[in-house]
């Protein structure tokens, strides 16, 4: 990942490349973190940098099957209530998952939508969702660019909250993550990341 998303031609180069830019911004926040350090939550937050991966992983994945049925609706859950809104309620619940493995599927996702930008029709009609207060009620649908930059709002929030999160754990910011995912090297202003010494006895 570049400091900056590259420059673009078309919109669906713009949409890929600026949605590549926070996919790349979330994997950065969990760079060189162990277990542990990935499922902690050191702010006032409940939030951990685990709970930000697999929720944004799963925001997008059902954001993207909406597309891929438009202009019709997905398969409805047919599970109960209950079971629907527990299933929801556990999104940013991470306690059984490895960092490796959510970032792995985090990556699959990431790269699904990716890849299936180029071929979309950013006019076509999606549905909205009926299943949540929060979805406006006055509008039967929205298309498939407002739903990509929905996407790309949520994405972008979320490594927002994956920076502070970060920052909060070992004190690691983004460039200096940045440039040691990348391998830069080292500059009089710019120094990337390295584990901290584990301080302890002579």
């Amino acid at each position: 990942m570049p400091g900056t998303a590259p420059p673009v031609a078309t919109e669906h180069e713009g949409l890929r490349a600026f949605l590549r830019q926070q996919h790349d911004g979330i994997r950065n926040a969990t760079f060189g973190l162990t277990d542990d350090q990935a499922h902690a939550t050191p702010s006032v937050s409940v939030i951990c940098l685990a709970g930000v991966v697999k929720h944004v992983t799963n925001c997008e994945r059902t954001w993207m099957a909406r597309v891929a049925a438009a202009p019709g609706e997905p398969a409805p859950d047919t599970r109960p209530a209950g079971e629907r809104m527990a299933d929801y309620g556990s999104d940013w619940d991470a306690s059984g998952d490895t960092i490796e493995d959510l970032l792995a599927r985090f990556d699959e996702a990431a790269r699904a939508t990716e890849d299936a930008i180029a071929g979309l029709d950013l006019d076509l009609a999606v549905p909205v969702p009926r299943d949540a207060p929060w979805f406006p009620k006055d509008l039967r649908a929205w298309s498939v660019r407002w739903v990509l930059l929905h996407i790309l709002e949520e994405v972008a929030r979320h490594a927002g909250h994956a920076d502070i999160v970060r920052e909060s754990v070992d004190g690691a910011t983004m460039y200096e993550l940045l440039a040691a995912a990348e391998g830069w090297p080292e500059t009089d202003w710019l120094k990337p990341w390295t584990p901290a010494a584990v301080s302890g006895g002579a």
